[in-house]
């Protein structure tokens, strides 16, 4: 059996919701602002055409994330170093992190939205479960390290999208900066010297 390709209106019209969805979310004041009628509208599809193409809001903001975050996930998994599969663990868990923060950074709004759903958790997320998984294993193969499990957990949290945002909004956190603590909070917990931050 064949498998069944979308039409060309639809993938059409899913890429406008997507690219809609995506400037909707990066110039908006708080993400709970964006609904799918705004994101209909700038689109120019119905919202019946939204919910079919994404069954709801937390869909259509998972496949945007998503879509967004593709280019970090070939990075990590084919890239060269520092992220890609060849380095060390020592070097590739902090630029791994640092990939994170730097992706929350420019796409704050729609990881907050994204982590503010309230049908899911956000550790049981697919991005969240990749990620944890990843840093999981690479703190595992790094020696005299323990609790790598928990360790994922706590590095992780410190790119959490709600703190990005108030760390970079409210507190007014260079971006420099924040980069550079979260390498020597990385860097602490490994045991291993700071790199410097490009």
């Amino acid at each position: 059996m064949t498998e069944r390709r979308p039409r060309k209106d639809a993938t059409r019209n899913r890429a406008a919701v997507l690219a809609a969805a995506d400037t909707l979310f990066t110039h908006c004041q708080s993400p709970d602002s964006v609904t799918m009628a705004d994101i209909a509208a700038a689109a120019g599809v119905g919202k019946a055409t939204l919910f079919r193409a994404f069954g709801d809001r937390t869909g259509l903001i998972r496949a945007l994330y998503e879509a967004r975050l593709e280019p970090v996930r070939q990075a990590v998994e084919a890239g060269p170093p520092p992220l890609g599969p060849a380095t060390a663990p020592q070097v590739r868990v902090p630029a791994l992190l640092d990939a994170v923060l730097c992706f929350k950074l420019d796409n704050r709004h729609l990881a907050l939205a994204l982590e503010q759903t309230g049908s899911d958790s956000p550790y049981d997320t697919e991005h969240y479960e990749r990620w944890h998984t990843l840093l999981h294993s690479l703190l595992a193969q790094i020696p005299g390290l323990t609790g790598s499990d928990f360790t994922a957990h706590a590095l992780l949290a410190a790119t959490r999208a709600d703190l990005v945002a108030h760390l970079a909004d409210e507190k007014g956190l260079p971006r420099a900066e924040m980069r550079a603590q979260l390498a020597e909070f990385t860097a602490r917990t490994l045991s291993t010297p700071a790199p410097p931050v490009r």
